[in-house]
C-alpha cells in the first residue's frame, strides 16, 4: 500500500465523518413529513454519507482479499461499488418518504444496480 492509497483512505474516511455529521443535523433539526425538500436533502446526504463511508472501506476489503496487492482499477470499482450503493440509499430513503417503498420494488432496484455492476465489471 503506498502512502497516496492511505491519504485518499483516511480523506475519504474524513469526507464521511464530515457528511454523517451533517446528516446528524439535518435528523435532529428538520422534520422530512411536510417539506420535500427536506426529504430530498436528507436523502442525498445520507446516501452520501453511506458512500464516502463504503469507499475505501470497499478498497480495503479488495486490498486485503487480494493479500496485500493493490490492482490497477481498485479504486474504482471501489469508487463505482460506492456510489451505487449510495444511490440505492438515497432512492430508498425517497421512497420511503413518498410512501412508495415496497419489497418488490427495493429488490428490483438492486437487481438492477447489481446488472450494472456485472455488466461494468465484465467489460474489458
Amino acid at each position: 500500500m503506498f502512502q497516496r492509497d492511505r491519504m485518499a483512505s483516511l480523506g475519504l474516511l474524513g469526507a464521511a465523518l464530515g457528511a454523517w455529521l451533517v446528516v446528524a443535523l439535518l435528523l435532529i433539526n428538520l422534520d422530512p413529513t411536510g417539506d420535500p425538500a427536506v426529504l430530498l436533502g436528507g436523502a442525498l446526504a445520507l446516501g452520501a454519507a453511506v458512500a464516502l463511508t463504503l469507499t475505501p472501506l470497499l478498497w480495503l476489503l479488495s486490498f486485503a482479499v487480494a493479500r496485500g496487492i493493490a490492482y490497477r482499477g481498485g479504486w474504482g470499482r471501489a469508487l463505482r461499488r460506492g456510489l451505487l450503493v449510495g444511490l440505492l440509499v438515497t432512492l430508498f430513503v425517497i421512497l420511503r418518504g413518498q410512501d412508495m417503498f415496497s419489497l418488490p420494488l427495493a429488490l428490483f432496484l438492486m437487481a438492477m444496480a447489481a446488472l450494472v455492476e456485472v455488466t461494468l465489471s465484465l467489460r474489458r
